[in-house]
């Protein structure tokens, strides 16, 4: 792995530490998923500042390049990811369709008793007229 490389890393990895770091403060972000970006820069760090651990896991595997391998295991980490989101998303909806369908079943009940109260009120106010 050469040096540029693993100075972008650091480099990157940094910002990235430092954007997620902003943005939990600012709420912006939940903690949940600025762990997971934590972790994923953490690694790029230890994969820079120790190339042997990269080179290893490369061997391992079968890439003979090891900067291959690292963009192999990004791109694998982050459609892994995407995958989780996609799901997450997936159960928001469903719990989205399912508030939205129990509001108009509120909605009816309401609008049921508000047009059952106003007959009656009809009716009382035709009955009191019509005794006079």
């Amino acid at each position: 792995m050469s040096i540029a490389f693993r100075i972008t890393l650091i480099i990157v990895s940094v910002f990235t530490l430092l954007y997620m770091c902003k943005k939990v403060k600012q709420e912006k972000l939940q903690i949940e998923y600025s762990i997971f970006w934590t972790l994923f820069a953490i690694m790029l760090v230890l994969f820079s500042i120790f190339p042997q651990i990269a080179d290893w896991m490369s061997e391992l595997v079968g890439v003979y390049s090891t900067t291959n391998f690292i963009f192999l295991l990004i791109i694998f980490i982050l459609l892994v990811k995407c995958f989780q989101l996609t799901m997450d998303i997936s159960k928001l909806d469903n719990k989205v369709k399912e508030l939205v369908q129990k509001a108009m079943r509120s909605r009816r009940k309401i609008a049921k008793h508000a047009c059952m109260n106003e007959q009656f009120f009809r009716s009382f106010i035709w009955r009191k007229a019509t005794s006079r």
